[in-house]
């Protein structure tokens, strides 16, 4: 048996191009991104929003819903590949972003950029996509849609980040 460790770049990521593909049948990341605002000097833009906007949406995809695990994975081909972004104009820095300025993103705020915030968002725009991107996915549109929401809640215990009083269980949830 012989071992060898020098693959070069390589991924446990690989079945990240399915939903790769399935993005650009139907454009996701692009229209999402059209309903985000940035402020900041072109010249200086290192990551545009669309590819801020692709590392989410696959990090999510891949499980990856803390902008932290982005550290790592933007040394990852494969979502560099899937944010559509390989290279980058200054030679110390990976080609997607890092939890930083991801976190930029993810903490746009509505409305237009201000001085602290120079990416904000459309959360009309953002509702409308939604509706646009299901309604895409069929023939006709439906002449009905039924949203049916679990509102179980589950009691917690303790002071646990994100909990919030729920007055019909009386409870912690």
């Amino acid at each position: 048996m012989v071992a060898v460790f020098d693959g070069g770049a390589i991924t446990s990521n690989a079945g990240a191009l399915l939903p790769g593909a399935t993005e650009r049948a139907v454009n996701l990341v692009s229209r999402f991104a059209a309903c985000f605002r940035d402020a900041h000097a072109p010249k200086r833009v290192e990551h545009e929003v669309a590819t801020l906007v692709g590392q989410g949406v696959f990090g999510m995809a891949l499980s990856h819903q803390d902008v932290a695990d982005h550290d790592q994975l933007r040394h990852d081909p494969v979502p560099a590949i899937l944010a559509g972004k390989l290279a980058t104009r200054r030679a110390a820095c990976a080609p997607p972003a890092g939890r930083s300025t991801l976190n930029r993103l993810e903490h746009a705020p509505v409305g237009e950029p201000g001085r602290y915030h120079r990416i904000s968002h459309d959360a009309a725009a953002i509702g409308t996509l939604f509706v646009d991107l299901f309604l895409d996915a069929h023939r006709s549109a439906p002449r009905q849609i039924i949203l049916d929401l679990d509102a179980t809640d589950v009691p917690l215990h303790g002071h646990q980040e994100g909990r919030c009083f729920h007055g019909h269980y009386d409870a912690y949830c």
